[in-house]
């Protein structure tokens, strides 16, 4: 979906499409645990953890946890939203951020596909479109953290923009979701420019 032009009327359509794409995403706070829907995408600078046992780091390969592995062998048991913490940090290029799911639970769990990430700000939601890159599978061991980056045009218009505060995220395979604060502003358009997306788990740096 693309950003459109933030009248009430716009931003009423816009969260309307969100919802039904999401099936009535849930707005829970980082600090409220899990919600009971399948929607769901915090400013490069911001991080945020959300489950006990994170140590709100960001991306991993520095002072981070170790980076969970692909494997062509054997899925081991979804990773469930309840066993991940939640946290973000810049991404390499400008316009992108970096998503970080950490293993906080005692067994290897693995995740395959694209999250639901949605943007949340005080005029309405927008959904982040799938990028065309392939999902691997990847197994994460306990302490061990995966990551998706999310895509979204930054505001270099000179005008006000929109202000996103809120990116409510769903692992793949799983009908709860986190919401990490974001400060993300984009610019106002009539729905031709850049789209936001989000690419799948486990790809990018």
């Amino acid at each position: 979906m693309r950003v459109q032009k933030l009248s009430l009327l716009a931003v009423t359509a816009v969260a309307g499409l969100s919802l039904a794409a999401c099936q009535g995403g849930d707005t829970s706070s980082s600090d409220a645990g899990d919600s009971s829907s399948p929607s769901s995408a915090s400013s490069p600078s911001s991080q945020s953890s959300t489950s006990p046992g994170s140590d709100g780091s960001g991306a991993s390969g520095g002072k981070g946890a170790p980076t969970a592995s692909r494997t062509g062998g054997a899925m081991a048991s979804a990773c469930t939203t309840s066993q991940l913490a939640f946290s973000t940090s810049g991404g390499m290029a400008e316009g992108t951020l970096i998503v970080n799911l950490k293993n906080t639970g005692s067994a290897t769990c693995s995740l395959k596909g694209f999250p639901g990430a949605d943007l949340k700000s005080k005029d309405g939601t927008v959904s982040a479109q799938r990028s065309k890159l392939a999902a691997p599978l990847v197994s994460v061991k306990p302490g061990e953290e995966t990551r998706f980056t999310l895509h979204y045009p930054p505001n270099n218009s000179g005008g006000s923009g929109e202000t996103f505060t809120g990116l409510v995220v769903t692992p793949p395979n799983e009908t709860h979701s986190r919401t990490l604060p974001v400060s993300i502003n984009v610019p106002v358009s009539d729905g031709s420019g850049p789209a936001v997306t989000v690419d799948p788990v486990g790809t990018g740096k």
